[in-house]
């Protein structure tokens, strides 16, 4: 539980509570232009009357659910060319080079711009379980209901169940409810892009001339990842899911990629019925490093519609849908165009019940992480069991860029890029995130796996090649082999899949993507002042991999 009050004799400048950006941003909640959003229900309403909204003719499956009425129909709404998010656009208090009082002077601006404007107030808790809630605040103007609906939907409204959960939920010290105000039609001359800018250590945040909804959503979850950071959990970008084996065993997977590589087909993979799943969430949860529990931060599933053809039976599970386009079926009904014809990265908002085994929280320890790369010097399956090396091969975890990101000029959007864990919505330093996935794997034994799931060399590397190797993790029938010379580094033996290190080429191009690895380490040291510098055994780790090859 985030909320903090204070006395009146406390609410002076000098409490490390209150900072100059979360004075400007959480001021404006209480304008008499604000008018508050108190259910979805009430949203759902405000959305189908703003401006551009598509009503479509299909129905919302089990509306009520989700606090919706029964004749509640899908929304869709279109940003026009914009339809991923931006890092360019991204401003970090406590970077080098960030200045408050030049940014909260812009919001400022930005806020009292808008006072003609009428603002909605809409709240939410971001954690589902009482060992971990968040209250977020959301300000946005009028316009912008359909940003604001697909909010309350992504996150957990505060219902009378969830206020009361909050309300005995455990006391979070030290931290007080995130607040974010947003305005998608600013504009300036210094920021093309937008300004998206996060004062983590205040939990609030200024989302400024951004129209995409995901913008919204990973802007709430970086806050509250970095809550879940402060306060002895590991934040994941990612998904968790239990296998209920017959014999009574269970064992949790955590696997952790950026959109596109594979993270929520993996988490959501029935296995065609061979196990009994249950599933925590496909893209944010927190991993205590206390008890190893975890716990979901999203009720719903903010995913990709590019494979759901208008009659994949999934579809129906849709509740607001962006960036898709409209058209209408033979009986006249207006029904979505799906598969990114319109452009790519379409988007919608499924319920929960998608998946019917979902759970708010696994107690269960995990048993394996999974890094999921998209490198192709890598087989299909690696396995790590040195401490230090696992979780420094997930802060140089390699993938490939993908729709969901708008890019700035001169940017190649071919290039290998290196994600720490996945996460590129962190605003502490990277040594916090190494330091507790290290004490995931070494004092509690989890086992550290790395998963290609691109291409090896010129192989593809099939979904049926992923997933058959995960059941034989699962099993324990995995038959791992070394991987050459390298210490602590083993690779699944598939047949067709295993590397040559008589091959010179393969060699060259393994120690050039290792060396990559090496470089963004190094760079770490100077870049932002240090502000990403690893421990020295994490860099004489890498160093030494890339040695042995």
């Amino acid at each position: 539980m985030t909320t903090q009050y204070f006395k009146r004799s406390e609410i002076k400048a000098s409490n490390p509570a209150y900072s100059q950006s979360r004075s400007v941003i959480e001021t404006v909640f209480y304008g008499n232009n604000v008018e508050k959003v108190t259910s979805v229900q009430q949203a759902y309403e405000l959305a189908v009357k703003s401006p551009g909204t598509i009503v479509t003719d299909i129905p919302v499956y089990r509306p009520e659910t989700m606090g919706l009425a029964a004749d509640a129909k899908i929304l869709v709404f279109n940003d026009g060319s914009v339809t991923g998010r931006c890092a360019a656009a991204r401003r970090i208090l406590g970077s080098e080079g960030v200045n408050e009082k030049e940014y909260a002077l812009k919001i400022s601006d930005a806020i009292y711009d808008a006072r003609y404007k009428k603002l909605y107030h809409a709240e939410a808790v971001i954690g589902l379980d009482k060992d971990f809630m968040v209250k977020a605040h959301l300000c946005i103007p009028e316009g912008e209901e359909n940003i604001m609906y697909s909010w309350l939907l992504n996150f957990q409204a505060i219902t009378a169940e969830y206020a009361e959960m909050y309300k005995n939920s455990k006391l979070i010290e030290g931290e007080g409810d995130i607040y974010i105000f947003s305005d998608p039609q600013w504009k300036h001359p210094e920021h093309p892009l937008g300004l998206t800018y996060f004062d983590p250590k205040h939990n609030c945040a200024a989302l400024l001339g951004m129209r995409y909804f995901g913008e919204h959503k990973k802007g709430t979850l970086t806050l509250a990842w970095g809550i879940a950071n402060r306060h002895g959990y590991a934040s994941c970008h990612g998904g968790q899911k239990r296998y209920n084996l017959a014999n009574g065993d269970k064992f949790v997977v955590s696997v952790f990629g950026l959109s596109g590589s594979g993270k929520s087909t993996i988490t959501h993979a029935k296995h065609d019925g061979k196990y009994d799943i249950t599933v925590l969430h496909d893209d944010a949860f927190v991993i205590s490093t206390e008890n190893g529990s975890s716990v979901a931060l999203e009720p719903t599933y903010f995913d990709k519609t590019q494979d759901y053809p208008l009659d994949n039976p999934d579809n129906k599970f849709l509740v607001t849908i962006q960036n898709n386009a409209v058209t209408v079926d033979e009986d006249g009904k207006k029904v979505v165009l799906t598969e990114d014809l319109r452009n790519g990265n379409g988007r919608a908002i499924k319920s929960k019940i998608w998946s019917p085994n979902r759970v708010d929280k696994i107690d269960e320890a995990c048993d394996a992480i999974i890094w999921l790369m998209k490198d192709a010097t890598l087989p299909p399956v690696l396995k790590i069991t040195d401490p230090v090396l696992a979780s420094v091969m997930g802060a140089t975890l390699a993938t490939k860029r993908t729709t969901a990101e708008r890019l700035a000029a001169g940017v190649d959007p071919n290039a290998l890029v290196v994600e720490p864990y996945a996460n590129p919505f962190r605003t502490y330093p990277l040594s916090e995130d190494y330091g507790k996935f290290k004490q995931l794997f070494e004092e509690r034994n989890v086992d550290c796996y790395i998963l290609n799931t691109g291409f090896f060399m010129d192989k593809k590397v099939t979904k049926e090649i992923t997933l058959g190797s995960i059941e034989a993790i699962v099993e324990n029938t995995a038959n791992f082999v070394p991987f050459g010379n390298i210490d602590n580094m083993y690779c699944l033996d598939i047949d067709g899949f295993n590397a040559d290190f008589n091959d010179a080429e393969y060699v060259e191009q393994l120690k050039a993507r290792m060396a990559d690895r090496v470089n963004f380490i190094r760079s770490k040291e100077t870049a932002q002042g240090g502000f990403d510098k690893l421990p020295d055994e994490a860099v004489a780790a890498i160093e030494k991999l890339a040695a042995q090859i």
